[in-house]
């Protein structure tokens, strides 16, 4: 164009070797870039702006463009630095500095990991979920043993129902025979676990292990889970303990049972609680009823407080 000014759409075509559909795409980009204008003496036709101009004004746009995007990448910059420090925040408890909140199934187990590996005293904790996953024990064994072997103390509490599921129980004897201590109750608080009395690991939400866990250090909160655990512990029974060493009139699961029916639990949640699965706990409840001669579940309740099994 700079070369023939008057040269129409198919002149150009011919030159270049391009269809004219080409060269009108192009004259649009030219246009787009304002390197070329409107003729002024002939209407419908297009003129090449001096190079001398149209270029510096393109790259005066360009320079422009480029400071814009600069600042966009700045503020984009400052924003990614607030969201950083946002996270670091909510990492670390909303501003405490005593609660570390964990969000995901990866972020806890690599604290558990940390935690673990720098113990120096004692592990409690409590496990109230009765049968585990194999991932759950697999990724266990490899920690409890390393603890283990450094002589730290263990003590782990366990719903009394995984004598159901072999390979928890068969996970429980052997934490045994490593030197652990392993207590079963027939109902536990939820989980829990604590190193050397400084920090401890709890849920977010009991009911869903999907919500995350918190790591607390304040010293009066863990000394309260402390005090909780020992209260328990004292309470339980040693891993395999013979039925003929207990002396009650009912078994602990069955106690349990009985008080949880007594303080108006359904099903599901007193099967969650015990660690059994719904059946399990209605045949439990079918049994002890049939034992204490009721017709109903409010009869049995009424005969169970009256023999003192429940409060």
């Amino acid at each position: 164009m700079l070369k023939d000014p008057e040269a129409d759409v198919e002149q150009v075509a011919d030159r270049l070797g391009l269809d004219a559909l080409e060269i009108r795409d192009s004259l649009d980009e030219l246009g787009r870039l304002l390197l070329i204008r409107p003729s002024w003496e002939t209407p419908g036709e297009v003129r090449a702006v001096d190079p001398e101009v149209g270029l510096a004004s393109l790259l005066d746009r360009q320079e422009a463009d480029l400071l814009r995007e600069q600042k966009r990448i700045s503020a984009n910059r400052s924003a990614l630095q607030q969201v950083i420090v946002e996270f670091q925040r909510t990492k670390q408890g909303w501003n405490d500095p005593d609660v570390e909140r964990l969000t995901t199934i990866d972020s806890i187990r690599l604290k558990i990991e940390a935690l673990a590996a720098k113990c120096s005293s004692e592990i409690l904790g409590f496990v109230p979920a009765g049968a585990q996953s194999e991932a759950n024990l697999a990724a266990s064994r490899p920690l409890d043993s390393a603890v283990l072997g450094r002589n730290v103390r263990m003590r782990t509490i366990y719903l009394q129902s995984i004598v159901n599921d072999r390979p928890t129980l068969d996970y429980a004897r052997w934490l045994v025979e490593s030197g652990a201590e392993v207590r079963t109750a027939a109902v536990l608080p939820p989980r829990m676990v604590i190193y050397d009395r400084k920090t401890a690991i709890v849920p977010l939400d009991p009911e869903t292990t999907r919500a995350g866990a918190m790591l607390l250090h304040t010293t009066g909160m863990v000394s309260a889970l402390c005090d909780l655990f020992d209260q328990v512990w004292k309470a339980s029974a040693p891993l395999d303990a013979e039925a003929a060493e207990q002396e009650e009139e009912l078994t602990a699961q069955e106690a349990a049972l009985l008080q949880l029916l007594a303080d108006g639990h359904t099903d599901d949640t007193i099967a969650r609680k015990l660690g059994v699965s719904v059946r399990t706990s209605r045949r439990i409840t079918a049994k002890l009823t049939a034992q204490l001669g009721a017709k109903s579940r409010f009869q049995a309740g009424v005969l169970s407080s009256t023999r003192g099994w429940v409060q």
